[in-house]
């Protein structure tokens, strides 16, 4: 499958990558998501996008980042890190930066902050995205063994996000880390994955079709990468 992707191309010459936005509560795992993908490319460990404790409050990532495959794009792929959700955010002030980072408004670099979203008059504002600045597909990163403590305005917020992608027309998925943590099953064996029976509730309950998620086990593992599909 690796050759298959390194080999991918895009069929539209106007894009020159395909780019990947994932999206989540602090601690789900996003920055270590981009760090595997790096590992399993490079060849190599890779730890350069740092990653948020799973028990902290704040998020880590507080600019608007992109993330790429190797120098110059090994591959056509590229995948963005955005401020996690937490849970003081009742008023939804990250939504909206969140929905205009969709919309290819927002340039890398970009602070996210709590009291403000992105405006037009930002030195960070796109005034007229062109398909090559937009969102290609939405990662909803949710960890399994939490997803019950996550709080109703928190899941509110990212059904408003997902509900925008829906209506531009975004692909997504819906990504659950930790599994390993839910599940006996899993953590005794992690290719069981797909046949856990408390897995797929759990990918249900979040994702209106549970084949729309994608069950995997990163960071706490890091070396196990067999594990990987």
């Amino acid at each position: 499958m690796i050759d298959d992707l390194k080999a991918f191309k895009i069929s539209d010459e106007k894009v020159g990558a395909l780019r990947f936005l994932l999206y989540g509560p602090i601690g789900s795992g996003k920055s270590s998501i981009i760090n595997t993908i790096k590992t399993i490319f490079k060849g190599r460990l890779f730890v350069n996008s740092l990653a948020a404790s799973e028990k902290s409050d704040r998020s880590f990532s507080k600019r608007y980042e992109k993330s790429e495959i190797g120098k110059d794009g090994l591959l056509p792929f590229t995948f963005h890190d955005v401020r996690g959700l937490e849970k003081e955010d009742k008023g939804g002030w990250n939504t909206q930066d969140i929905i205009s980072a969709l919309e290819g408004h927002m340039k890398e670099g970009y602070e996210f902050k709590s009291t403000t979203d992105l405006t037009e008059d930002s030195q960070y504002y796109i005034k007229d995205p062109s398909l090559n600045d937009q969102i290609h597909c939405l990662v909803n990163v949710i960890p399994a063994d939490t997803i019950s403590m996550i709080t109703d305005d928190l899941i509110r917020n990212m059904k408003k996000v997902r509900e925008e992608a829906s209506r531009m027309g975004i692909p997504q998925v819906v990504f659950m880390t930790r599994v390993d943590r839910a599940c006996p099953l899993t953590k005794k064996d992690l290719r069981s994955v797909y046949k856990s029976r408390k897995i797929r509730e759990k990918v249900g309950n979040f994702a209106a079709e549970s084949s729309c998620g994608r069950p995997r086990r990163d960071s706490h593992f890091r070396f196990r990468f067999r594990f990987l599909y």
